[in-house]
């Protein structure tokens, strides 16, 4: 009996396992939560393991992609791509943060409170660009700056592919210390569905559904956009430039979605993110080693796009303060230029609505309103992040010609071939 449940379990599709973990994690959770609350070790041990592999994986796999793809693609002419793509769904997030947020009327249900905000320390643009020069690159990865550590492989990927024939030995190491990184990845991966399970049971456990009620318009506000960008703008790309249908498309993303969801770490999520890009989208592993970290960096469309504006338009309507049309042109910028700063990481989110509510005059004590929540807020955030770093892989990938084996994988996920 238990050799077959082991041999049937064994054949579940990857994203099903996922997808149970996180089914049975919310009924403990709701059914049980004084047992859930003693789970949360099982998520962490999930997520220490999950960190474990981020800056090796990242600086090995980033190398690799760098050097693999000079050969080949002018790196400059993609990257470019990447980065503009990005931009441009930020800027579709932002404004449609501002939409569904000035159709909602927030005040109506909440009263002002007196809880005490805690001051941030929001270093100007100038130390942002500084601190993203690592002084020492080994601190920086022990410290796990993911910025600095991104920023040394991308040097270390250019340096090896000018320096030529007499840097072959440092780029085959690299290489091979990115299979060894995969590898391990493979290893961690299989405990996916029970770091979900712990993770989900634990939040709900501990929260509740009652949690979300007295701000249930806010949160209500921040998933409807997420949504909307998610189905409509990342799918319609994916539609219209991807070479794959949508609905394959969704369904190749969807442990990802589920382990970002469970997270809310975009980096944590890239060793499911790029077993996804790469043997769900077809995507090669040299440019899925590329963009999905350059995607947990720069690209927040959930984090900096649609969460900042959103939440203005919440605080100032809870202050009563009127916006203008130049305060909203303004929110949007701001918003935009966060998606563009914010790590990947749970939480900092919280530390670029700041400049959002600095640049439109907006009383830094609203944040204290949505910190509670931020938890809730943040895992939606994060899904939407992580789904369109995946969006920009399968999209460029399809049209620079960097699917996996060309041009066998542009057969099989052609939108006329890709349910064979």
């Amino acid at each position: 009996m238990s050799r077959s449940f082991v041999s049937v379990y064994q054949s579940v599709p990857f994203w099903q396992k996922v997808l149970i973990g996180f089914v049975l994690g919310a009924a403990v959770g709701l059914l049980v939560p004084s047992f859930a609350v003693h789970l949360k070790p099982m998520g962490d041990l999930f997520i220490n393991a999950i960190r474990m592999l981020v800056v090796p994986l990242v600086f090995c796999s980033l190398v690799m992609a760098i050097t693999s793809l000079g050969v080949d693609k002018p790196l400059g002419k993609i990257g470019i791509k990447t980065v503009g793509l990005f931009l441009l769904t930020a800027i579709i997030a932002s404004a449609l943060g501002l939409f569904i947020g000035s159709l909602m009327n927030f005040s109506a249900d909440l009263s002002l409170a007196t809880s005490p905000v805690r001051e941030r320390d929001i270093p100007p643009v100038a130390q942002v660009l500084i601190d993203m020069v690592p002084r020492n690159p080994i601190a920086a990865m022990a410290e796990g700056n993911i910025l600095q550590v991104v920023l040394f492989a991308v040097l270390v990927g250019v340096a090896i592919n000018q320096v030529g024939e007499k840097a072959k030995p440092v780029k085959t190491f690299l290489h091979s210390g990115a299979e060894v990184m995969y590898q391990i990845t493979r290893l961690v991966l299989a405990l996916t569905p029970y770091g979900v399970f712990g993770l989900i049971a634990w939040m709900l456990g501990s929260f509740g559904l009652e949690s979300l009620l007295p701000l249930a318009k806010f949160v209500l506000a921040i998933y409807i956009a997420c949504l909307i960008h998610i189905v409509f703008v990342y799918g319609g790309i994916v539609k219209l430039f991807g070479g794959i249908k949508v609905t394959e498309f969704f369904k190749a993303v969807f442990p990802a979605q589920l382990v970002a969801y469970a997270s809310a770490s975009s980096y944590g999520t890239l060793p499911v993110s790029t077993r996804c890009t790469t043997e769900g989208l077809g995507v090669s592993r040299q440019y899925a080693s590329f963009v999905l970290p350059m995607g947990a960096t720069i690209n927040m469309d959930g984090c900096g796009g649609i969460y900042p504006a959103i939440a203005a338009i919440f605080i100032a309507q809870l202050y009563g303060i009127d916006l203008s049309l130049l305060d909203y042109g303004i929110i949007m910028a701001t918003a935009t230029l966060a998606s563009i700063g914010t790590a990947g990481v749970p939480g900092t989110a919280m530390v670029m609505l700041t400049v959002t509510l600095n640049a439109v005059g907006l009383p830094l004590e609203g944040i204290a309103f949505v910190a509670a929540i931020d938890r809730i807020i943040d895992m939606m955030r994060t899904a939407t992040n992580v789904t369109g770093d995946m969006m920009v892989s399968r999209v460029l990938g399809y049209r620079e010609g960097l699917l996996a084996t060309e041009p066998e994988a542009e057969v099989q996920l052609t939108p006329e071939n890709a349910k064979a």
